[in-house]
C-alpha cells in the first residue's frame, strides 16, 4: 500500500491519476513510490504524447535533474521511440499489402504510383517513410488495379 498523501490538492490519490491535477502528479513523482509512479509509466508508455506525458514533461524542464527525473525523462524518450518505430512498422506493412494486393510487379505499381522503383524499394524496407498523401495514393493505387492483371478496375 502507498503511503502517498495530497496535502493543499482537491484529489485523492486513490483516484484515477489521470483525474489528478497537475499538482497531485508532481506530488507523485516527487514524493511517491515505485508503486506510485507504475500507473504513471504505464500511460506514458500507452500514450507517450498525450495529457500525462506532456504535464510529467513539463513538470520535468524546471524540476532540478536527480535520478527520479532522469527515470521519468528515459520513460517518456523511451516510449515515444517505441511508438515511432511501431508507427514505421505498420507503414510498411501497409506499403507491402498494398503492393501485394496490387498483382502487379514493383516496377509497374511504382510507375502506377508515380515514383521509381528504387524509392518504392526504400519505402518497402523502411528505409524511408512515405508522406501521408504519398501512402494514400500507394493505398489507392492498389485498390484500382485488378489483382493480377494490372489493369485499373472500373466497376
Amino acid at each position: 500500500m502507498s503511503a502517498l498523501r495530497f496535502r493543499n490538492v482537491d484529489a485523492d490519490p486513490a483516484d484515477g491519476f489521470e483525474t489528478w491535477p497537475y499538482q497531485a502528479l508532481v506530488t507523485a513523482i516527487d514524493r511517491g513510490l515505485v508503486p506510485d509512479w507504475q500507473p504513471i509509466f504505464a500511460e506514458i508508455r500507452r500514450s507517450p504524447w498525450g495529457p500525462v506525458a506532456r504535464r510529467v514533461e513539463r513538470y520535468l524542464c524546471y524540476r532540478d535533474r536527480d535520478g527520479v527525473s532522469t527515470l521519468f525523462g528515459s520513460a517518456i524518450e523511451r516510449a515515444r521511440k517505441e511508438t515511432a518505430h511501431a508507427d514505421r512498422a505498420e507503414v510498411v506493412a501497409r506499403v507491402r499489402t498494398a503492393v501485394e494486393r496490387a498483382g502487379v510487379t514493383k516496377a509497374a505499381f511504382a510507375s502506377a504510383v508515380g515514383t521509381s522503383a528504387s524509392r518504392l524499394s526504400t519505402y518497402l524496407s523502411g528505409k524511408v517513410t512515405p508522406s501521408a498523401a504519398l501512402l494514400i495514393r500507394i493505398e489507392r493505387t492498389a485498390r484500382g488495379l485488378n489483382r493480377g492483371t494490372g489493369r485499373w478496375h472500373c466497376s
